[in-house]
């Protein structure tokens, strides 16, 4: 590792993060494992579940956890671009234009139900979500550091949504479920709020600045070339499945490794293991891909579906960790 934040060091810090948001958020270690993954990869975070599974409360709680804003903008049919954005103004008392930025200018930014609003407004996403910055009348406005944009989605099925369209679901480095808890879950989730909601009392175990450094050193979890290799194989062979129109692209491989570096980071490991590359693949691919239409009648999974089968069938890398 380069001077900065030690393996060390981000390993208890990514550690530290999903412990504190599972005082919030309980009965979806996964969930909160691949969320934290996703911010420590620098990447964006599509989050799909029932109403009432917690996914505002993990976007709120991995804001508190890092002492960074939080903003939420709920996706309606009638949000305008610049709702999300901001505006240039004019200030009389100056006489001059000045800019006032939207709720897109936070360190964690939730978009609830996202595909709710119109492909107008989605499309003024994808400059923030890529680029990191905004432009507005031609000036672009750089976004606050670290950022992630946190997006929930209802089923396209439902009355009054519009379906992401492939530019912007490539942007999300990752899709996560999160699910109604067990039994044990449930009662506990009710203990903790008797009194009052943990979230109010969620305390930062990390700054912002401190996770940008994380962020750093993350990228340079070594990744070995066998499994470079490998992560492109699967891209490929979405590329290549007979039931896939539209297959994952060259954003999709970088997506993946740099959230396979950051999942060996959150486990401890200076390498990354295939094993890392093949547990993130479903989230990380499987909503890239456009399904035929045969394929994915009755069957909204369709995506993680073909992603298994590929899992199945490309050959995995063996012997890399006594290397590594």
């Amino acid at each position: 590792m380069q001077p900065g934040a030690t393996l060390d060091e981000t390993t208890a810090a990514i550690r530290r993060l999903i412990g504190n948001v599972e005082r919030v958020i309980a009965g979806n270690a996964p969930g909160v494992e691949a969320a934290a993954v996703c911010l420590f990869a620098g990447g964006n975070l599509l989050l799909e579940g029932v109403p009432g599974v917690g996914k505002t409360m993990l976007a709120r709680s991995l804001a508190r956890s890092i002492g960074g804003t939080f903003r939420r903008v709920q996706a309606t049919p009638d949000l305008l671009p610049s709702d999300v954005t901001g505006i240039s103004v004019y200030d009389q008392e100056r006489r001059e234009f000045r800019f006032v930025a939207g709720p897109i200018f936070a360190n964690i930014v939730l978009v609830d139900e996202i595909n709710r609003t119109t492909p107008r407004t989605q499309s003024a996403l994808l400059e923030p979500m890529e680029e990191r910055q905004v432009t507005v009348e031609g000036v672009p406005h750089a976004l606050p550091d670290p950022f992630m944009l946190v997006a929930t989605q209802n089923p396209v099925e439902y009355h009054g949504t519009y379906p992401l369209p492939e530019g912007e679901l490539d942007r999300f480095a990752m899709t996560v479920s999160l699910y109604p808890p067990s039994l044990k879950d449930a009662q506990e989730i009710v203990h903790r709020q008797l009194l009052g909601h943990p979230i109010e009392s969620l305390e930062p175990v990390l700054g912002a600045d401190e996770v940008v450094a994380h962020q750093a050193a993350v990228r340079r979890v070594h990744i070995d070339a066998l499994v470079i290799e490998y992560a492109v194989r699967l891209v490929e062979a979405t590329r290549a499945h007979a039931d896939v129109a539209l297959g994952a692209s060259q954003r999709a491989v970088l997506s993946l490794t740099r959230s396979a570096q950051a999942l060996a980071a959150a486990r401890g490991r200076t390498y990354v293991l295939p094993d890392d590359v093949k547990a993130l693949a479903p989230a990380a691919l499987a909503h890239r891909l456009v399904v035929s239409a045969q394929r994915r009648a009755g069957n909204p999974a369709a995506g993680r579906v073909v992603v298994d089968q590929i899992l199945s069938e490309v050959p995995v890398p063996l012997g890399l960790a006594a290397t590594a």
